[in-house]
């Protein structure tokens, strides 16, 4: 059996967060809820959560700031500028790109694209049009809502 073979699916996104419960509050308005929750001192993890959102059948795992979670990257420091990581951003499908923007922004997001955006992604062989719209959740990471398209 190869790699492939062996991978049965995709599970979770792990996110350190800042502030743990008003980051679980943004995430609880788009849907998730917590099904798990720990400490690991080993770790210094106070914290650790498990939160689903069963409607779309994704997990995304929350650490408090002060846990010594293997990580991609450094910690950033308050006064450092911008850092970018090799994981760019979340995204969830959504019926209405605007709509989720504008709600997102409503449970403590920051708007990133101002207004949704309308892509046309082509190649040689073929142009797939795109709308989404792009927010930063209160922890930072950025959250894509893109419009139901098949690639």
């Amino acid at each position: 059996m190869d790699l492939s073979e062996n991978i049965i699916g995709f599970h979770h996104y792990s996110l350190k967060v800042n502030d743990f419960e008003k980051t679980l509050k943004f995430y609880e308005s788009l849907g998730f809820e917590e099904v798990h929750s720990w400490s690991l001192p080993s770790f210094q993890l106070k914290k650790g959560m498990m939160i689903f959102n069963q409607r779309i059948n994704c997990y995304i795992e929350l650490f408090d700031r002060d846990a010594a979670i293997p990580t991609q990257g450094r910690i950033r420091k308050i006064e450092d500028e911008y850092v970018e990581n090799a994981i760019l951003h979340i995204c969830f499908v959504v019926k209405d790109a605007d709509l989720a923007r504008k709600k997102a922004i409503e449970n403590g997001a920051f708007d990133l694209s101002e207004d949704v955006l309308e892509l046309e992604l082509s190649n040689e062989n073929r142009s797939v049009k795109v709308r989404n719209s792009l927010v930063y959740s209160p922890n930072g990471e950025v959250i894509e809502f893109l419009e139901e398209v098949k690639f």
